[in-house]
């Protein structure tokens, strides 16, 4: 028979709202690789990226078209972001992915990114897609709070 313990409850440090949005991109610096969630038909499918562009909250991701995150994000373009770094603060991004195909932009992101140019060799390597991840949602969490805030968009 299992028997209820009490739960401590966790007790983050508090912080002025009005600093959310410098929290939360404190978070995105720090914890550098967040996880991705993209539906594979009707299963969850979960794993670490490197963005390769941060602005602001629209979260710029490099992959390869034979992973399967191709398929699964042609499928369904919806996807989440799950930062969380060393002091266990989130930052969750949910939206939208889509291909960049201008050309200014990918020029912008292969010339501050060399391990596109080392791993790729030229920028246009036929394998290389950039997705864009457009917010719809984003919420910063404080350590374990287990309450989330929304950052207006």
């Amino acid at each position: 028979m299992l028997t209820s313990l009490p739960m401590a409850i966790p007790k983050p440090k508090s912080f002025d709202p009005s600093d959310l949005e410098k929290l939360a991109h404190q978070t995105i610096r720090s914890a550098k690789f967040p996880m991705l969630a993209t539906i594979d038909a009707d299963h969850p499918r979960l794993r670490p990226v490197s963005p390769v562009k941060v602005d602001r909250f629209t979260i710029y991701v490099a992959n390869l078209k034979p992973y399967q995150k191709t398929a699964q994000i042609a499928a369904n373009p919806n996807v989440e972001l799950c930062y969380l770094d060393s002091e266990h603060n989130q930052v969750r991004i949910s939206g939208t992915a889509s291909v960049v195909t201008d050309t200014s932009l990918l020029q912008e992101i292969w010339d501050q990114n060399p391990l596109l140019r080392n791993y790729l060799g030229e920028i246009t390597n036929p394998q290389l897609i950039i997705y864009k991840i457009t917010p719809r949602q984003v919420r910063y969490m404080k350590e374990w709070a287990l309450e989330y805030h929304d950052i207006p968009l």
